[in-house]
């Protein structure tokens, strides 16, 4: 299981994508142990390689982090959006943040497709955005890629 119910969480707002990072950093913590200097660093350096604002609100920020044994997700839906830089310059409001081993291969790369493609469909994306529940937000997460890996 990629993201835990905990690592499920709705922003009333962060000002800038620096903070943003801040909070999946936090979040990544406080779910998985993950150490939040470590992880917003590695988030700040695969962000300077290119945005991860895939477009239409959605953002999968994403890095390598030694310590980390297995792909973990964070998860965080902002009432506001927030200005990514993506792709087609919309603000993000939708983020899946994942954590992978230094040494991750193909795993890391199946977890991003897998978020990716989850995160692609509008009906998906549309139910996320009318939810507030942290947990509610989960199952559809989870529930959606679980269709997704069919």
């Amino acid at each position: 299981m990629i993201l835990k119910p905990e690592a499920v969480r709705v922003l009333s707002s962060a000002s800038s994508k620096k903070r943003l990072l801040h909070e999946l950093g936090d979040l990544a913590e406080s779910a998985y142990g993950i150490d939040q200097p470590s992880a917003v660093e590695a988030l700040q350096e695969r962000e300077s390689l290119g945005p991860t604002g895939v477009g239409h609100g959605v953002a999968l920020p994403h890095a390598r982090i030694d310590g980390v044994e297995e792909v973990l997700g964070v998860f965080v839906l902002l009432e506001k959006p927030v200005d990514f830089d993506a792709v087609d310059r919309q603000p993000v409001d939708v983020v899946f943040a994942l954590f992978a081993p230094l040494d991750a291969g193909v795993e890391h790369l199946k977890a991003l497709a897998l978020v990716s493609r989850t995160l692609r469909d509008p009906s998906v994306c549309a139910k996320l955005r009318s939810n507030s529940d942290p947990a509610t937000l989960h199952t559809i997460v989870t529930e959606a890629q679980a269709v997704q890996a069919a």
